[in-house]
């Protein structure tokens, strides 16, 4: 079994195609496992109400539509899946639960962007590709 991990924030639109890309794959109906995993960003946030931090409020069993979006289309193409749901740095999360598994790609979506727009808001694609131990599957969306 091939198991994929594919990482799915809260907009499908992207990584529909990442989805369509590991469905695509040799005898993905037979031989392809996709783990669809969300990750619930952390922060911290205070001002005049007091504190609030991610950890108080985020739901593990709460996922986005993304999620389902993500599942019925694999569905619809015969591959196995499973969800999942963690906490935390994003690009941390899901290099970590890469390892745990022993997945055998990361597949993901990504926009171009320019090299100003990484710098100021950096690029969860782009952290995972540095850190990844294992083949990453970049599908870039405009």
């Amino acid at each position: 079994m091939y198991r994929v991990l594919l990482p799915v924030g809260g907009d499908a639109t992207h990584v529909l195609d990442a989805a369509d890309a590991v469905a695509s794959l040799p005898n993905a109906a037979s031989d392809v496992e996709v783990v669809i995993l969300n990750v619930y960003e952390g922060f911290e946030a205070s001002g005049e109400g007091g504190r609030v931090d991610s950890e108080e409020v985020w739901n593990e069993e709460n996922y986005p539509e993304s999620v389902d979006t993500v599942e019925e289309r694999l569905a619809a193409a015969d591959v196995a899946t499973t969800r999942r749901r963690e906490h935390g740095d994003p690009a941390d999360t899901i290099i970590e639960v890469a390892d745990e598994l022993d997945v055998d790609n990361i597949s993901m979506s990504g926009r171009r962007r320019s090299p100003t727009g990484k710098m100021l808001f950096g690029s969860t694609t782009q952290s995972v590709l540095l850190a990844a131990d294992r083949p990453v599957t970049v599908i870039l969306n405009e």
